[in-house]
Formats: structure tokens, C-alpha cells, sequence
């Protein structure tokens, strides 16, 4: 049976993580508002301990977890932010981690998950011959899976951040969300709607690899073919069964974004925002810079900036002449 989450799960979750996560700022994006003659806003989740929101969730499930399931040792699998967050929430109690990461994953991810005392598996290039992977790792080993977006507890502590921005941005009309797996959007929709009902959440997908707009075509959760994205933080291909349930149910939009305009929306919130984001974050700017949603004149918007951990070479690769 599927669990559904709640805004009490969520709630919960926000004390279970408190002091142990940062409760991060909102902040305006005043520059950008004559892009859309609109307010601009920012939930910078890439000021987090580990650069990204992923943090939340990982130490919400874990702490969750029995003290025989901590005991066998945690294992996931991840793009690299998920693993940095379990890696940090493990290290913090004690716990033996192993996280199975993409051969191509960005090396400041590798080197941070690391230098949390993980031990670090590169295999495959997509989620889908990691997690077969970290399957036959746990199999082997006894470790116990954190999921790294299709998990109840997992998805209430990403809603924490969503419970933020209903807390310290009551009048906000529009809060714009990165969508890979799903945990976060899930999460951040559940909050929000539960508790501040007349709030717009759209979503914002890789143009190539859109399961969950197919999914709501179909009705039911779906898997789509792998397709290319410099958001490497989104490269997931399945629905997530806990996650769609609440993403059908609250958000008002499904949006797709293209890397042509996720390499402009990362230049504007890195030299007008004077935030440093990775392309992931960069997707729901670049929605509303391609037109894919309207920005409706007037109002207040905020943008979910879901992390910031970004090789200097791949920063440099957008810009002018390739060079920082």
C-alpha cells in the first residue's frame, strides 16, 4: 500500500531534522524582475550544509530508521547531492555509508562525498544501472536503502523546505520547483497546499526525459526512455509511486525546459542573483525564460534553487570564450 505524506509527516519531520539541518533564507532576486515584470524570489537551498536541499530528506529517513537498521549500514544511490546528504546525516550518527554515484558524476560531488567519510562506488551513467547496482551491493552487504527521491520520509524532510516558504513568504503566489524523481516537488507541493491552498506550484522537468508530464497524460505513474540534460541532478527516467500521488494532486503545472535556456537562467541567477547554482537548480528560472509557463505581471514568484554544487569546468564551459 502506498503511504501518502501529510503536512503533519511533514511537520514532524521538520522537528526530528531541526538543528541539523539550516532553515535557509528567502531571498529577493530583485535584479531579474524586469524579465517578467514580476517579483523575484529565491529559495537558495544550495546555502545548505551540503550544497542542497537532499540533506533534508537524508537525515530525516535515517533518523527514522531502527537502531538495527542503522547498525547494518546505509547504502544509496545518487547523481552525487543525495549521496553528500546521506554521507553527512551518516557521519553525523555514526553510520557506515556507501553510495553508488554515475562514472560521469561531477567530481566536487565525488570529492564531497568523500571527504564525509563515505565509501564511494562509481558505476554506470544513468539511475537505472546504479540502482541495479546498489541492489546487488545489498544484497551481498544486508545495507539498509536510502532512496534517493521515492520514500515517505524521505519526501516529508525534502517538505520541510516547503514549510519554510509557507512560514516566511505567506503572501507567495507562485513557487516554481525543479522535478527529478520527485521527492522534493512532492514534499514542497504537500506542504504548501496543505497549508496555504491558494499557492500555484509549477514544475519544471528536463525537455528530454519528461516521465512525469507522460504520467499525467496516462493517469498513472510511467517510465520514459533516458534522454539528454545538462540538469545531471534530473536524469531520472521512472515515476516514483509515493511521489505521484501528491504531485497529481497539487501541482498546477508541468513544465518541460530545455538546456539552451537552463545555461541562460544559470547566468542570470549566478551575476544577477550573486547566487552559485548547478543547472538542476537553474531549470525553473529557464521555464520561465522560455515561455513554457506564464509569469503571471505583478506577481510574487519564488524559485526552489535546489543546489549549487557545480565543477568550475562545467561553469566555465558557459561562458563566453569558456573561461572563468
Amino acid at each position: 500500500m502506498v503511504r501518502i505524506v501529510g503536512l503533519s509527516d511533514i511537520q514532524k519531520a521538520a522537528e526530528r531534522i531541526a538543528g541539523k539541518v539550516r532553515h535557509t533564507p528567502i531571498l529577493r532576486g530583485d535584479k531579474l524582475d524586469s524579465l517578467f515584470g514580476a517579483e523575484v524570489y529565491f529559495k537558495p537551498e544550495n546555502l545548505q550544509i551540503t550544497g542542497s536541499f537532499k540533506i533534508r530528506g537524508a537525515t530525516n529517513k535515517i533518523l527514522s530508521l531502527s537502531e538495527e537498521d542503522r547498525a547494518k549500514g546505509i547504502i544509496a544511490s545518487s547523481s552525487g547531492n543525495h549521496a553528500q546528504g546521506v554521507a553527512y546525516a551518516a557521519k553525523m550518527l555514526g553510520i557506515k555509508a556507501t553510495l553508488v554515484l554515475p562514472e560521469n558524476a561531477p567530481q566536487s560531488k565525488i570529492d564531497g562525498t568523500k571527504a564525509l567519510g563515505a565509501e564511494v562506488i562509481l558505476y554506470g551513467f544513468d539511475s537505472i544501472q546504479r540502482y541495479k547496482k546498489l541492489y546487488e551491493i545489498q544484497d551481498e552487504k544486508g545495507y539498509t536503502l536510502v532512496h534517493s527521491y521515492n520514500d515517505p520520509e524521505l519526501i516529508a524532510g525534502q517538505g520541510t523546505s516547503g514549510l519554510e516558504i509557507a512560514q516566511d513568504m505567506p503572501d507567495v503566489d507562485t513557487v516554481v520547483v525543479p522535478l527529478g524523481g520527485g521527492g522534493l516537488l512532492a514534499g514542497v507541493a504537500a506542504a504548501l497546499k496543505e497549508s496555504r491552498p491558494s499557492v500555484r506550484i509549477v514544475a519544471v522537468e528536463p525537455a528530454g526525459i519528461q516521465r512525469y508530464a507522460e504520467s499525467r497524460k496516462a493517469g498513472h505513474p510511467v517510465e520514459v526512455p533516458m534522454g539528454e540534460t545538462l540538469a545531471d541532478g534530473l536524469m531520472i527516467t521512472k515515476t516514483g509511486e509515493f511521489n505521484y500521488p501528491l504531485i497529481d494532486k497539487y501541482v498546477d503545472e508541468i513544465v518541460p525546459a530545455s538546456d539552451e535556456f537552463i545555461k541562460k537562467a544559470l547566468l542570470e541567477i549566478i551575476f544577477k542573483g550573486k547566487l552559485l547554482v548547478e543547472p538542476s537548480a537553474a531549470i525553473g528560472l529557464a521555464a520561465a525564460l522560455e515561455g513554457t509557463f506564464k509569469v503571471k505581471p505583478g506577481e510574487k514568484i519564488c524559485f526552489f534553487l535546489s543546489g549549487g554544487n557545480i565543477d568550475p569546468d562545467k561553469l566555465a564551459s558557459f561562458l563566453p570564450g569558456g573561461k572563468l
